[in-house]
C-alpha cells in the first residue's frame, strides 16, 4: 500500500486533534474529488512498518484524540488487507483513541458480509477496529460545506463502537 500524506494535527476529520493517514488508491474517482491525486494506488510513499511506528508515535501525544484514515479508498482490497494489522495494532496500543474511517462505499451495500461487493476475508475485523465510519460517495451536486465532517448530504457518520 502507498499513501499520500500523514497529517500530526488534524481537526477536519473527525473529533478533536487527530492523526490523519491518507491512503493512495481509489477506484471510485468521484468527480469533484478533493484529492483526485489519491486515485492512483502508487501515489506518495510506500505504507511500512517506519510509516507505522511514525503513526504510532504521533498518537502517543495526550492531546490527540485518535487517528482517522482516509485516502483515496481505505476499503479497496489492497488496501484493507495492509490496514487490518495496522488498526488492530493502534486499537491495543492506545485502546482509549478512536479510529475514524471515511469510504466511499456504501456500509450496508458495499461492506457486509452477504450484501458487500468491498467484503473480503479482513473486512469484518478491520470494520471491528474502527469507531467511526464516514461512508458514501462524494457527490458534487449534493456538496453542503455547512456539513461537520462530511462533504455532500448523502453521506452519513456511522458509530460503529
Amino acid at each position: 500500500m502507498f499513501y499520500g500524506a500523514i497529517k500530526k494535527l488534524d481537526i477536519a476529520d473527525g473529533d478533536g486533534v487527530r492523526v490523519s493517514l491518507f491512503v493512495s488508491g481509489c477506484r471510485n474517482r468521484c468527480p469533484g474529488c478533493f484529492q483526485p491525486e489519491t486515485w492512483n494506488f502508487c501515489y506518495g510513499s510506500p505504507f511500512t512498518a517506519a510509516t507505522e511506528e511514525e503513526i504510532l508515535c504521533a498518537l502517543g501525544k495526550d492531546f490527540i484524540s485518535g487517528l482517522t484514515v482516509l485516502g483515496g479508498e481505505p476499503f479497496e482490497e489492497e488496501n484493507q488487507i495492509a490496514l487490518e494489522p495496522f488498526l488492530r495494532r493502534v486499537r491495543r496500543a492506545y485502546p482509549q483513541k478512536t479510529i475514524w474511517c471515511y469510504t466511499g462505499y456504501v456500509y450496508e451495500k458495499d461492506l457486509l458480509p452477504q450484501t458487500g461487493r468491498k467484503h473480503i476475508d479482513v473486512t469484518d475485523s478491520l470494520l471491528s477496529c474502527i469507531d467511526v465510519l464516514v461512508d458514501g460517495p462524494f457527490i458534487e451536486a449534493e456538496k453542503d460545506i455547512s456539513l461537520q465532517f462530511r462533504g455532500s448530504r448523502n453521506q452519513r457518520i456511522l458509530r460503529l463502537r
